[in-house]
């Protein structure tokens, strides 16, 4: 049970690794500082913000939104630390509040990494102030405590900063500033709300009502550390992390924490079916009824605008979804899909459970008379239970097949509109492509299904650029923890220039792995104007050349990369130096100052066989890049097993748990706390014996040529 707390209440915590959930009625920045017994700073390293984001246990969005997740590992924090500080402040120049006091009072939820709150505090009282300090984490003889604080500055930022004791308040006021001007500016806008009378696209009821709650765009790894943060906007922004379990009980699906009044249609008051439609998705509106014509008696509806089945429902459209562009469009269409999936298969799951939990309570009670245990009697209940239970499960997936019928119906329509930045490589839009002119918002990372539907694959997309790098496991632990034997069969025939019999070994896997690798890098190139990305390999064992020879051909890559700690230390010192360069041009507004011998293209850099190869001042470095580099255009994909990294002990774990881990053969890994899902991924290679990769490399080269 979440704990509600007053101002200077405190609540102990029971755990150490834990989700701060800020909800405001408007745009605001989210922060966290660190500080001593005192809570003093030691410095602008103890904050962490929009233009810093992941501090040593600490990662904060990077965006004003009216919603915020913020990650806390507190083991992670040095001894030093003693209060772990909310700070939430309101943004200018983007046309937001100036005070708190305007609009309804923001509230701090803190959850467990499942959803599971502990505490939350609402922060009344507020008017002219445009930044506070919402709660705490304190240390205390060992343990830690959440305490509700509210203290508001009505001088903003600054005064707030300086009250901590950092003499440099005003100059990380001005960057935070800066940094939530640059998010703003590079954000999709929300998509507009629906307008009235718009219907939106018609579902089944099934036997139970789905959690109500948005799910994560894209699943968070287990196991593998806390999900970032993000500001999720839309229907699936740069958010991994999601709200708890949502799945429900036979009468009715349990809410999942921290869910909004309103986000789902009202069931229905006669009892009639679930109204299972996602609260963004919209069709065109109907046209006002015509007069009663010869034609169309009196009485007779009229027929909704468009397309429609034969049962009158309207035919799936796409881009039929709320947005500024049709990529927009697409991108929150897909991700609405995801979420109808999720929906459907929960409140499935959760109706068989209770069938399943009602059959074992009426058999106990038919058993427990022991003069009903044998004969007609104790038959006769045995059965009617029985009878009842696959009565339930019928309709429930009855229910479902009517919900995955209308989404597989979408997918055939969407998946061949999609642009190539969210299409697969065996997509027809891959065999027309041209260079594009702009960057795109999101990357197709793979593909998503659930055991319930194998034929539904639901597009992986992350947004751009990537605030979270990538890992693709290698090792034989990225196929032994599949899903069931049948599903991962299937998938694994389906999957492009996979194995088709028996699985795969350690030397198979990380010939796929690299393949993944290059399939990812080629893509990212070519959905980028040429010249504005480019990429970089470190292979120590030179083991790579076969799946680097399509970028080494096509001039992506100037050469296959050097070998042993020469090559390593190579790379690592060039893209170092951009990031730190970059980082000053940025700091002092002096972009025009850099050198002209570098490249200021956004960089992949992908290492193979990770760390073989790497002593400890290069694992230093990479660590570095891994941390700064997303937020100056530099970005990390290591290719590894990390069982080969256990020699290093505890000093590569930080580095593991900010990677999405992805794997090169169909794997149910990606948890989705949303409903409790596991999604299986699968890997977006290109169809076995395909050239496409190669003919889509070889016209970004020509266009480079000619620009």
């Amino acid at each position: 049970m979440t704990a509600e707390l007053v101002r200077g209440q405190n609540h102990p915590l029971d755990r150490t690794r834990v989700e701060i959930r800020v909800a405001a009625g408007g745009p605001v920045v989210a922060g966290v500082t660190l500080g001593d017994e005192q809570g003093r700073l030691s410095g602008v390293e103890a904050v962490a913000h929009p233009g810093a984001p992941r501090r040593t246990g600490i990662e904060v969005p990077r965006q004003a939104a009216a919603e915020h997740r913020i990650a806390v590992d507190l083991d992670a924090l040095s001894a030093a630390v003693h209060r772990v500080s909310v700070l939430l402040a309101l943004p200018t120049g983007i046309g937001g509040l100036t005070a708190f006091g305007a609009a309804a009072a923001p509230s701090v939820t803190v959850t467990g990494l499942d959803g599971t709150g502990i505490a939350r505090y609402t922060i009344t009282g507020l008017g002219a102030e445009s930044a506070v300090v919402a709660v705490e984490l304190y240390r205390r003889q060992g343990t830690w405590k959440v305490r509700a604080v509210g203290q508001g500055y009505a001088d903003g930022l600054p005064a707030m900063l300086r009250d901590q004791g950092l003499p440099q308040a005003a100059e990380l006021a001005a960057e935070i500033e800066e940094a939530v001007g640059r998010g703003q500016a590079r954000a999709v806008p929300a998509p507009a709300p629906l307008a009235a009378g718009r219907s939106e696209r018609p579902g089944a009821g099934p036997a139970a009502p789905p959690a109500q709650d948005r799910p994560s765009p894209a699943p968070a790894t287990a196991a593998d550390g806390p999900a970032p943060s993000g500001t999720g906007t839309g229907a699936g922004a740069g958010s991994a992390a999601g709200p708890g379990p949502g799945s429900g009980s036979g009468a009715g699906a349990k809410a999942a924490a921290g869910a909004k009044a309103g986000d789902l249609p009202p069931a229905p008051a006669d009892g009639g079916p679930i109204d299972y439609r996602h609260p963004r998705r919209r069709s065109t509106p109907a046209p006002a009824a015509p007069a009663p014509s010869a034609t169309r008696p009196a009485g007779t509806p009229p027929s909704a605008a468009g397309p429609t089945a034969p049962d009158g429902s309207p035919l799936p459209v796409a881009g039929d979804a709320a947005g500024w562009s049709m990529d927009e469009r697409l991108y929150n269409q897909v991700w609405g899909m995801f979420e109808d999936l999720a929906r459907s298969v929960a409140a499935y799951r959760s109706a068989a459970d209770f069938a399943e939990s009602r059959l074992e309570q009426e058999l106990d009670r038919a058993l427990a008379d022991p003069r009903h245990r044998l004969g007609t009697v104790g038959e006769d209940a045995r059965a009617t239970a029985r009878d009842k239970h696959a009565t339930l499960v019928t309709q429930a997936r009855a229910a479902l097949d009517r919900d995955l019928a209308q989404l597989m119906a979408e997918s055939e329509v969407v998946e061949p509109a999609l642009p190539p930045a969210f299409a697969r490589w065996d997509n027809p839009v891959w065999q027309g492509y041209h260079v594009p002119a702009e960057r795109p918002m999101a990357l197709r990372l793979g593909d998503l299904h659930l055991p319930e539907v194998l034929d539904l694959r639901i597009p992986m997309l992350v947004r751009l650029p990537l605030e979270r790098g990538l890992w693709i496991d290698s090792g034989p632990d990225s196929y032994a923890h599949g899903g069931p034997g049948p599903e991962r069969d299937i998938g694994r025939r389906e999957l492009p220039g996979a194995l088709t019999d028996g699985p795969p070994d350690e030397s198979e896997l990380r010939r796929l792995a690299m393949e993944s690798a290059v399939a990812i890098a080629a893509r990212l190139l070519a959905i980028h104007p040429a010249g504005d990305f480019a990429v970089q390999v470190i292979d120590p064992a030179g083991a790579a050349a076969p799946a680097l020879a399509p970028l080494v051909e096509s001039g992506a890559l100037p050469a296959f990369p050097l070998p042993g700690a020469q090559g390593v230390t190579a790379v690592l010192e060039e893209l170092t130096r951009r990031v730190e360069l970059v980082q000053m041009a940025v700091r002092h507004r002096a972009a025009d100052a850099l050198p002209a011998d570098l490249d200021t293209a956004e960089q992949l850099l992908i290492v193979h066989d990770f760390p073989h190869g790497f002593d400890d001042r290069a694992l230093t470095r990479l660590r570095y890049l891994a941390d700064e580099g997303p937020a100056v255009g530099v970005h990390l994909m290591l290719v590894a097993d990390r069982a080969q990294s256990r020699e290093y002990g505890p000093v590569l774990d930080p580095l593991w748990r900010s990677l999405l881990r992805i794997t090169p053969v169909p794997d149910a890994h990606l948890a989705d706390p949303w409903v409790g899902h596991a999604w299986t991924y699968e890997p977006p290679l290109a169809p076995k014996g395909s050239q496409v990769v190669r003919q889509v490399l070889g016209r970004l080269a020509e266009a480079r040529k000619a620009s």
